[in-house]
């Protein structure tokens, strides 16, 4: 019998719509991977889109409503709930990049990913467990509903998606989090705080996995790293690389100044 490769059940996880089987999946298929009971095959299709449950409900980022800066116990759910998203969405930009690119790299690549994916999971149980205790939960509130497009705008090309993704995307986390900890912290949620705070360690890990991928790929191709980031940057991320950065974190995790310090506005 032939073994289930990285591949197919990495399509499961995206196909998989309630949020608490999505991120135990997730957190199987790491432990299955590190078990060697998944072939290193990356041969099946990743679906265009994944499978998310109807609430919540999801919209344009236009018609978000204004969360204010956390104070407020309305406005800190508001918060949690965001963060909740963001880390359910980035267990499936995880699985997605091991499905669609794995067979690129060495395993060493799915290593890394299948870990951010595990990790990605346990941060959304943290944050949705956090809701609950405060009398809320994962879904009552609206999402972002752009947070796909960076997959879907970098599908055809490896380089792109971690281009945007972890050296973008997951690098603005390094930014914001530290002054959202802060702001937790002065309102008295120190729970909160804690969470934030082990998630902003393990996003340092991640962009360092980016960054050094990135780098492996370019120098496979024949690329400069620092200009083809920058190029791709340009060409497909629609946003602005918007100061302050904290560029400590960035820097502990490879992603330096010469990046991001030119083309920032």
């Amino acid at each position: 019998m032939t073994m289930q490769s990285i591949g197919e059940a990495a399509r499961a996880v995206l196909l998989t719509p309630d949020p608490h089987d999505k991120r135990r999946a997730a957190r199987g298929l790491a432990r299955a991977w590190r078990q060697g009971r998944l072939d290193h095959r990356c041969d099946t299709a990743m679906p265009d889109e994944p499978a998310w449950p109807a609430a919540p409900e999801l919209l344009e980022p236009s018609r978000m409503p204004r969360r204010g800066k956390g104070g407020s116990e309305r406005g800190r759910i508001a918060l949690l709930h965001a963060l909740a998203h963001i880390e359910f969405v980035a267990i499936d930009l995880a699985v997605d990049l091991v499905g669609r690119f794995g067979s690129e790299f060495p395993r060493a690549f799915v290593d890394d990913w299948i870990g951010v994916a595990a990790d990605e999971a346990m941060h959304f149980a943290l944050l949705d467990r956090r809701l609950r205790a405060v009398g809320s939960h994962y879904g009552a509130l609206p999402a972002h509903a752009g947070l796909w497009e960076a997959a879907q705008v970098t599908a055809d090309d490896v380089l792109a998606r971690l281009a945007i993704v972890p050296m973008v995307l997951e690098a603005r986390g390094l930014d914001v989090t530290p002054p959202t900890i802060a702001r937790f912290r002065d309102a008295g949620d120190d729970a909160s705080a804690r969470i934030l705070s082990r998630i902003y360690t393990d996003e340092v890990r991640h962009v360092r996995a980016g960054t050094r991928w990135f780098g492996w790929m370019c120098d496979e191709r024949g690329f400069n790293a620092v200009e083809t980031w920058q190029t791709l940057v340009k060409a497909r991320f629609r946003g602005a690389l918007k100061p302050p950065f904290n560029d400590s974190a960035r820097h502990d995790a490879g992603l330096t100044q010469e990046y991001y310090g030119v083309i920032a506005s």
